[in-house]
């Protein structure tokens, strides 16, 4: 069969990690940047381990009011620290558990930007290379992100996402746009398999837009990202796609 990573991002303080966290194969734990602190790291870690979910390290902007995903004017070099700052603690805390970091996700904001300014994308790549060089670096295909990784050596996984639309550029369509969250999980799932399966996603504009991928996201704290991983698990399977890291 073939295999698929389904990841999510966990630990922002949603109600539903505990029930979401069995559906997955790959966590992003958000670092204390634009949600969680040492005690929700340490929970999902532990749930995570629990399941056999792949860990991984999800930095963001420090904007908690924003939940990380305002764009920030901020010099790359202020960008490297705030990530290595918590990759350094997420990194003790899962060491205090033994547990391996597998993957390293840049949250909201600071994905989106680093997907399309070098600068941004090496001040991120430089720091999870300096402190996690086994991990492997979740960002889009294509883009800035994509470069940076493979030119500091670092593995790299091409990340599609469930529910969210796209523009016909490839580009995800702004939260602030009518109709740029999916919330039906018929839908979403069915965006899933159209880029697993045929290679392309539909534009929120009706284009078919190439898209090659390795890992699958649905947001944790959607309200329906419960009903939409179910709905994506079973279509996979019914598919024969496995779902694992």
């Amino acid at each position: 069969m073939r295999c698929i990573d389904l990841n999510c991002d966990l630990g922002e303080g949603g109600t539903h990690d505990a029930e979401l966290m069995p559906l997955i194969s790959s966590a992003n734990i958000a670092c204390g940047g634009h949600a969680g602190d040492d005690e929700t790291m340490l929970a999902t870690i532990r749930l995570a381990i629990e399941h056999g979910v792949a860990i991984g390290a999800h930095p963001g902007y420090e904007d908690r009011e924003h939940l990380g995903r305002r764009p920030m004017n901020l010099q790359p070099c202020a960008i490297a620290d705030l990530v290595s700052r918590q990759l350094k603690r997420f990194a003790q805390i899962a060491d205090e558990l033994g547990a391996v970091i597998h993957h390293v996700k840049a949250h909201g904001a600071m994905y989106n930007q680093a997907n399309t300014d070098p600068l941004i994308a090496n001040a991120i790549t430089n720091a999870i290379r300096d402190l996690l060089p086994q991990a492997t670096v979740y960002a889009p295909p294509n883009g800035c992100m994509m470069e940076a990784t493979q030119a500091t050596g670092l593995r790299f996984r091409a990340e599609g996402f469930i529910d969210r639309r796209y523009n016909a550029d490839g580009s995800l369509v702004p939260r602030g746009q009518a109709g740029a969250v999916i919330d039906d999980p018929a839908s979403a799932s069915a965006q899933a398999l159209e880029m697993l399966l045929e290679q392309q996603v539909t534009s929120i504009s009706g284009f078919a837009v190439p898209i090659e991928i390795g890992t699958l996201c649905v947001h944790g704290d959607s309200d329906s990202a419960l009903e939409i991983l179910k709905a994506t698990r079973l279509v996979l399977e019914c598919a024969g796609l496995q779902v694992c890291h």
